[in-house]
């Protein structure tokens, strides 16, 4: 039986690699923590400069018989600025974009003393094209359709080149650190040698001069 061939233009191989590199994008997640009675419970994102980062908590408790119980919230930086903190609440929001490239916290403990209160909070997170408001984008500009999601297609394109810049600078750091490593190790070891011939050098001087002062040799 003969097989049909599918021949596919540039543009469509250009297009659908477009559509599997924007899947694997890691652009919204929807966490859900559940909240111990004491302590806090973090969540944590590497992201580069300049990316803008949107996210939606709320409150759900399991325990009906009880108030929605009060949380605490704190976002903090790589370099531990404050980016977003608030106490006594059951939701909130926070929006930045980042000007630090790194790990970015986001923290949550229950306010007060709730005793054995089982509490759970949903984190709506975005990042990148996913926090962009393209409703106010498309009003703006007065686009629609075709042309509206292929501005949707450009701002992926250009969030994976900056993506791929970026993964190509932290390759260079830690080749660079991992040479420095390398680098130091071999400078180590070549000391360890020598103090060690150093030391071999002085025993056996030592043994000698002791030898020979009781006439042994």
């Amino acid at each position: 039986m003969a097989k049909s061939l599918i021949v596919r233009t540039p543009m469509e191989v250009l297009m659908l690699f477009v559509l599997c590199s924007v899947s694997l994008l890691p652009m919204t997640r929807a966490i859900w923590l559940n909240l111990p009675s004491s302590g806090t419970k973090c969540v944590s994102e590497e992201i580069q400069t300049n990316v803008v980062v949107l996210a939606d908590y709320a409150v759900i408790s399991d325990d009906r018989a009880h108030d929605v119980p009060m949380i605490s919230a704190k976002v903090t930086s790589p370099y531990g600025n404050n980016l977003h903190q608030i106490e006594n609440v059951t939701h909130g929001t926070f929006a930045f974009t980042t000007s630090e490239a790194g790990n970015y916290l986001a923290c949550f403990w229950l306010s007060g003393h709730h005793g054995e209160i089982v509490a759970s909070v949903n984190l709506d997170w975005k990042t990148g094209i996913a926090a962009k408001d393209w409703e106010s984008v498309a009003r703006k500009e007065k686009i629609e359709g075709v042309e509206l999601e292929l501005r949707k297609l450009e701002g992926a394109v250009e969030a994976i080149h900056e993506n791929l810049l970026y993964l190509k600078s932290r390759e260079a750091e830690m080749r660079q650190l991992s040479e420095v490593t390398n680098s130091r190790i071999a400078w180590f070891s070549i000391m360890s040698l020598g103090v060690c011939i150093l030391v071999s050098g002085l025993q056996l001087w030592h043994l000698k001069h002791f030898f020979q002062k009781k006439k042994l040799i």
